[in-house]
């Protein structure tokens, strides 16, 4: 049977504790969490109490079986509030799908062209850029030169003149082409009355 030694253990101690405190999450320090002296309390109808020590205020949550939740740790003295936590955090959860609801994400597609493209190769891809336009997306569209194709910079330009007339009904240029390494690079978006739609 093996036997540890008094340091292994306290350090086999300190390991468990370590780790349990890494998982403590950072939000709201609530109860026995708290380790400030002095707090500014608020209490669970939103009435200032005033500034009081730590004892003070846990005594208060525990008449009132409720927990004392540090909501603005950074402020001096930190502020807490008399509260069930549990209501709280459900409310912050509800709070933030709300939030996350209502938030419009936008992404960016891409459209690849070439210096030497055909005309009607030019219309399928702009009715696919169109496409990605009445989504509500923002459409980036490059244009590789290869070779001695750079040489031939102003082509590439006619190409993305084309290409925006092309697309012209549902989106303008939020970006004018530009060079960037051997690409010609555009980066349309959408009108704002055909996004909202």
């Amino acid at each position: 049977m093996f036997l540890w030694s008094g340091y292994k253990c306290i350090r086999f101690i300190c390991l468990l504790i370590c780790r349990r405190c890494k998982k403590i999450s950072k939000e709201n320090l609530i109860n026995e969490e708290i380790r400030d002296k002095e707090l500014r309390v608020i209490d669970s109808d939103g009435a200032q109490l005033g500034i009081m020590s730590l004892e003070d205020a846990m005594a208060l949550a525990n008449e009132k079986k409720l927990d004392l939740v540090n909501i603005s740790p950074n402020a001096k003295p930190p502020v807490c509030k008399i509260l069930d936590y549990g209501k709280y955090r459900y409310e912050l959860q509800k709070r933030d799908k709300e939030a996350k609801k209502k938030q419009k994400t936008t992404s960016v597609k891409e459209i690849r062209l070439s210096t030497f493209i055909e005309v009607h190769d030019i219309q399928v891809k702009a009715n696919t850029a169109t496409k990605f336009l009445k989504d509500g997306d923002r459409v980036k569209v490059s244009l590789r030169f290869k070779g001695r194709e750079r040489d031939h910079a102003n082509k590439g330009l006619e190409v993305m003149r084309l290409f925006t007339e092309a697309v012209s009904s549902v989106g303008t240029i939020e970006k004018k082409p530009e060079f960037e390494g051997r690409s010609l690079i555009m980066i349309l978006a959408p009108k704002a009355e055909k996004a909202d739609k």
